[in-house]
């Protein structure tokens, strides 16, 4: 199993996650923030073609997240999974698209992937993470939640690979320009993980088989990759995970899950 990012951060996000068995080869996208053609772009630098997308899960209904999804499922005929509180709030933008409903803890396959949705706290109507397995490998997503929860952290143990937000350093966000609600809003139980917060869940978690880590979802006014990966390396000390930062131009490139 192997992953990548189209991007990360608030101007658009797209993860991709790629299996093979035999001759026989499943690559799925979670969520998609950007336009067809800069979807297109991005998936040809990773060497992706549509035709090769299985299906895209989506995690929840914010503009970064799925602002892409319906059209870009529509032009190439992929279907779509998320759930029901997700596709009420984007339902006017879902027509004529191949809808597959999931729920938290409601396992499901595309392809040669699992796929298992668990819930988090953000202001979203029915927000879901996913954790991806081709049976033998785990790889854990975890981006816009506001804070830890024993759930998640449950959902997350044992993972081989890791995608972890780590979206603002809370001095910075707390000195920036940003009005008082919205910091508020972003440092609050339903925002976005401090760097702070990614560490202690990180801490929390059984990390017997992580080897790649990924800071993602970085704000670019509030954070920094240097603070990101101080954070999560606080944890990590004497651990032989691989630690790596997504940024939102590039995202990141092909990852592979070792054991």
């Amino acid at each position: 199993m192997r992953f990548a990012s189209l991007g990360s951060g608030s101007e658009g996000n797209a993860l991709l996650i790629s299996t093979h068995s035999g001759t026989t080869r499943t690559t799925v996208m979670l969520d998609c923030g950007f336009g067809i053609r800069e979807t297109e772009r991005r998936l040809g630098r990773l060497g992706i073609a549509p035709s090769e997308l299985s299906g895209i899960i989506v995690t929840h209904e914010h503009k970064d997240h799925v602002g892409g999804v319906f059209k870009f499922a529509r032009r190439h005929r992929v279907p779509v999974w998320l759930t029901h509180g997700t596709l009420r709030a984007v339902s006017r933008d879902s027509h004529d698209v191949d809808i597959h409903l999931c729920r938290d803890g409601d396992r499901f396959a595309i392809g040669d992937l699992e796929l298992a949705p668990y819930t988090v706290p953000h202001d979203a109507r029915e927000p879901v993470q996913y954790v991806a397995s081709d049976g033998a490998l785990r790889l854990g997503v975890l981006t816009d939640a506001g804070q830890s929860t024993p759930h998640l952290v449950g959902a997350l143990a044992a993972c081989d690979a890791l995608v972890l937000e780590c979206n603002h350093d809370r001095e910075m966000l707390a000195n920036s320009s940003y009005p008082y609600s919205l910091k508020m809003r972003i440092g609050g139980a339903y925002g976005h993980l401090s760097n702070d917060t990614a560490a202690e869940i990180l801490s929390a978690l059984d990390r017997s088989r992580l080897s790649r880590l990924v800071g993602a979802h970085l704000s670019q006014q509030n954070n920094t990759p240097e603070l990101a990966r101080q954070a999560l390396e606080s944890v990590l000390t004497g651990e032989s995970t691989e630690i790596m930062i997504a940024c939102q131009e590039e995202g990141f490139g092909w990852v592979d899950v070792a054991a």
